[in-house]
């Protein structure tokens, strides 16, 4: 709990960091027209590898820590009905999973990612956990949901369009589908039965790993698998975040997108560029503010500041 309690998101004005960075001399290519004739982008079977060598690289799971501060900026995933269904898209080592079904004993969880390595650490991390009944609530699968959008059995085509004709409680019943084979997915793709659409999709520092011009796909895939009435929950990496002002020139590989030397990708977002691509998808938006966070290098005694946008946005009844 102490560490919760020392979570702040307001240490200071993002206006203000906007002000300093853009006064920079030094700073002045991050704003620059992009070069469209740059060198061609590496293909998505690209980048699932290289998210799989990231993954490899960083297999202890050191790398990443516990996000344990979802459930305060996200308290929805705690107060929501028994049996809901969250489906967290870029799942990653599990650091966002883990706490969510710490949080809430019975939600269950769909947790997809383009990297089969991520995959296996999220497995991993999950089932050596304490969590109760963990093999019951949490299924991983691979999915690249920019490309090939999601597997039917989450929420098949008969069942989007019930989606409009339905009340919200009567699409699903989750504990009942809960108790007879959630743990074969692959059951459930052969008999063409879907879980009738999820209450939740995480999207927690994911966009910003697609290429901008696959973003408006892969949010209307997310809209069209959530139940009426259920959220998205949103968290990404915000413009002028430290680690945007540390790439280098050549990093660049579109306008406020970069490319790390892995192979891995990252988009900085500003408030209205979320605001553009969840509602144009057909979202209505519940909170969307930026994450203004302070913290210091102990090595070096460096201010660090880092950016986050945060949002909430929800699919119409």
């Amino acid at each position: 709990m102490g560490k919760e309690a020392e979570y702040f998101s307001k240490d200071f004005e993002w206006e203000k960091l906007k002000e300093e960075v853009e006064s920079n001399p030094s700073l002045s290519y991050h704003f620059q027209t992009f070069d469209s004739n740059s060198p061609s982008l590496p293909s998505p079977s690209q980048d699932s590898q290289a998210w799989n060598q990231f993954h490899i690289r960083h297999s202890t799971g050191r790398f990443f820590k516990e996000r344990r501060y979802l459930l305060k900026e996200f308290p929805e995933l705690l107060s929501c009905d028994e049996y809901s269904i969250v489906l967290e898209v870029g799942c990653g080592n599990g650091s966002t999973a883990l706490p969510i079904l710490r949080g809430r004993d019975n939600i269950i969880i769909y947790a997809c990612d383009c990297s089969n390595e991520a995959l296996e650490r999220a497995n991993e991390m999950i089932h050596a956990s304490n969590v109760g009944s963990v093999t019951d609530r949490f299924h991983p699968f691979r999915c690249d949901f920019s490309i090939n959008g999601f597997p039917k059995w989450l929420a098949c085509d008969s069942c989007q369009g019930n989606f409009l004709q339905k009340p919200h409680d009567q699409i699903s019943d989750v504990k009942e589908k809960k108790e007879t084979n959630l743990n074969d997915l692959s059951s459930l793709g052969e008999s063409k039965c879907c879980i009738g659409g999820v209450d939740f999709v995480t999207l927690i520092f994911t966009l910003s790993a697609v290429p901008l011009h696959r973003m408006p796909t892969a949010i209307r895939e997310c809209f069209s698998v959530l139940k009426p009435g259920g959220l998205l929950l949103f968290r990404d990496y915000g413009l002028y975040d430290m680690t945007m002002l540390r790439f280098e020139p050549e990093k660049r590989v579109g306008f406020r997108e970069y490319m790390r030397s892995d192979g891995t990708r990252s988009y900085f977002f500003c408030m209205d560029t979320v605001r553009d691509l969840f509602t144009g998808s057909g979202f209505t938006e519940l909170e969307l503010e930026y994450c203004c966070v302070k913290s210091t290098n102990r090595r070096n005694g460096k201010s660090m500041h880092r950016v986050w946008v945060h949002g909430k946005f929800q699919k119409p009844f």
